[in-house]
């Protein structure tokens, strides 16, 4: 037994565990350094409590022996390996995620082949339209999963095993191949066509900021501007509510009745009008389009964005105080933000951001008395802006620029639009399903992913464990369920789109953190954490093709890339490649026919190879061209 001379402790717990000089602060320079909990002994202790401390400390240095003999153990069992001291502790983990310890210093490497920045060559070709490369309905730029992963091809190239030439497999003649030394082969998707823009992409106009006189105004006869409002309120509102419906529909008929009477309506109520009918216009089907008007969709789409533009114009943007200027910019905004984002997009929302600040919607319409529709609608204005903030960083980086707490907004109320005129509106959330449900639950989850890409960096400096991070989001979770369970249980499709849109962005944030260490490690995946990944990537895929293929969610398939894209399938197509005998096997594979549109008949080796041959192949013309550089 150890003999312990008991005299006055000074230092604090910490620094004398550790062996640190103390500077006897509260708290002392080193927890504070640290981020550890700095506590000091009480300095007059009776002889039982001493006695209870001194055995205390001896168990606490059994513990200390028996487990470095332990790593010992493993590390002699692997050779050396510098994963026996971290491997043992993921692998304990239970379904809490409480086998990492928050308050251990040692923490799983993440890849160092994901990046937060991005650097190019001053010789790259600026001509090419920075949205990546197609491959299926999957669309993949210099990003993947939010983070930059330069040497993206040479990981996919390292998966292939002893795959047979590309010129054999069915899945790569379907989709094109080349070859190193020659031009590229005939093929039913051309180069131009896989580095083109798809039929998602709006390129947003200059006219904004340098208007252009415009040829012709352009309104829609009233019969076609009353279908698109409908269309709007039906298809639009929903997923990307912006407006207070009973004011919108004031707005509405007054433009009318101004246009009847000589009267001209203001600039930035014409552009609230024009942003919601070009965006009930992107909502449509070609076929939609045609049925009740002489114009194509494209060209419905394309003079309804230009009036809008026009209208902002006219407005005064860029130095404009009102916030109906604002909600037509966000509105105006929303639809071309899905899919495919370049950083003319991104640029916009930063522009958008500090308007915003400028204006003082990042501050809560109860702190100036304001009314509760105006509050309403500021705070879903500027929750519009923090969604467009992530959904932006995620596609072109670098990181998002509004932080929590630089704003106090609050999220909307869970009320309906009607509620907010009544003589005493509710202040507090109603226990029940309305219109704003499905529009806070969206806000709420892009929260958590803004809040993880500051955890991730947080990570990176080792001031957050991984466990730490995995608890937040099961807690977020937890909290969630139990707040919108008994409001999204019936089977109405507007409930069931809220199931699909929580379940989707749920499961991509274990997606956005565990990505790192799945794919470039220097270890494989802890088994624990490898299930974990893959039913989450599995869950995000499977939501985001019921948001595109379910017949009740069809009014808002349109808006399916604004929540999700489908970087998640290719961790499944490693997964399934590596481990074709795997029980998940099957049904991996009838999502990934559908995202990669796979060939029938080729076998589960042979689409797996002719995926991962394709997708290398035009990640690497497009780097060559955007001369990405890698560190």
């Amino acid at each position: 037994k150890i003999r312990r001379r008991n005299r006055t402790i000074a230092s604090c717990l910490s620094c004398r565990q550790r062996k640190l000089k103390c500077d006897k602060q509260v708290p002392c320079g080193n927890c504070q350094r640290f981020q550890r909990d700095c506590l000091y002994i009480a300095p007059a202790l009776d002889t039982a409590a001493q006695q209870k401390l001194a055995e205390i400390k001896d168990r606490l240095g059994d513990l200390e022996e028996t487990l470095e003999r332990d790593v010992a153990r493993r590390a002699a069992a692997n050779s050396g390996s510098e994963r026996s001291t971290v491997v043992p502790k993921i692998e304990a983990e239970d379904d809490d995620y409480d086998g990492l310890s928050a308050e251990d210093e040692q923490d799983p490497e993440p890849s160092p082949l994901g990046m937060f920045d991005q650097v190019y060559d001053n010789d790259a070709d600026d001509g090419l339209m920075d949205l990546g490369i197609q491959l299926g309905k999957l669309r993949m730029s210099d990003r993947v999963g939010g983070l930059v992963r330069p040497k993206m091809s040479d990981e996919l190239n390292a998966k292939l095993r002893s795959a047979s030439h590309k010129s054999q497999n069915l899945y790569c003649q379907r989709h094109g191949y080349t070859d190193s030394n020659a031009s590229w082969q005939p093929g039913t998707a051309s180069q131009d066509a896989f580095l083109s823009p798809g039929p998602d992409f709006i390129v947003p106009s200059s006219n904004l900021f340098f208007p252009d006189p415009v040829t012709a105004y352009f309104l829609p006869p009233r019969h076609v501007a009353d279908r698109l409002v409908a269309q709007y309120l039906n298809a639009v509102h929903p997923v990307a509510r912006l407006v207070h419906q009973p004011s919108f529909e004031r707005q509405y008929n007054l433009f009318w009745s101004n246009l009847s009477n000589g009267t001209i309506t203001p600039a930035p109520i014409q552009a609230i009008l024009f942003a919601a009918m070009f965006s009930a216009a992107v909502s449509l089907s070609g076929d939609a389009a045609a049925s009740f008007s002489d114009m194509s969709k494209h060209l419905l789409v394309d003079r309804l964005r230009e009036m809008t533009e026009f209208m902002l114009s006219r407005a005064n943007l860029l130095r404009t105080t009102k916030v109906d200027t604002m909600q037509a910019f966000i509105m105006y905004m929303l639809p071309l933000c899905r899919t495919e984002i370049s950083r003319a997009h991104s640029a916009l929302v930063g522009t958008a951001i500090r308007l915003a600040q400028c204006m003082g919607l990042h501050r809560d319409g109860t702190t100036f008395g304001l009314s509760p529709v105006d509050t309403h609608v500021r705070r879903l204005i500027w929750y519009q802006i923090c969604y467009l903030d992530v959904r932006t960083c995620e596609a072109t980086g670098p990181r998002p620029q509004i932080r929590k707490d630089e704003f106090d907004t609050k999220l909307p109320l869970n009320v309906n639009d009607t509620d907010l005129l009544l003589p005493s509106p509710p202040t507090e959330d109603l226990p029940y399903w309305t219109d704003m449900t499905l529009s806070k639950l969206k806000f709420e989850c892009f929260e958590l992913i803004r809040q993880l890409w500051v955890d991730m960096q947080r990570m990176d400096q080792k001031k957050l464990t991984l466990t730490s991070i995995l608890n937040r989001i099961k807690k977020f979770r937890a909290t969630t369920e139990a707040k919108y369970s008994l409001l999204v249980q019936g089977n109405t499709p507007k409930q069931i789109l809220a199931k699909q849109m929580y379940r989707a962005s749920s499961n991509r944030a274990l997606v956005v953190i565990l990505q790192r260490y799945a794919v470039g490690t220097n270890y494989p995946m802890p088994e624990r954490l490898r299930k974990l990944l893959t039913e989450a990537c599995m869950g995000t895929v499977e939501a985001g093709i019921a948001m595109e293929t379910r017949q009740e969610l069809l009014p808002w398939a349109w808006y399916r890339g604004a929540i999700l894209q489908y970087h998640a399938a290719v961790l499944l197509v490693f997964e399934v490649y590596s481990r074709p005998e795997m029980p998940e096997a099957a049904r991996i594979w009838s999502s990934l026919d559908w995202v990669f549109e796979t060939p029938p008949q080729s076998s589960p080796l042979e689409k797996a190879e002719g995926i991962i041959m394709t997708l290398r192949d035009r990640l690497e013309k497009y780097h060559s061209v955007r001369k990405l550089r890698a560190t």
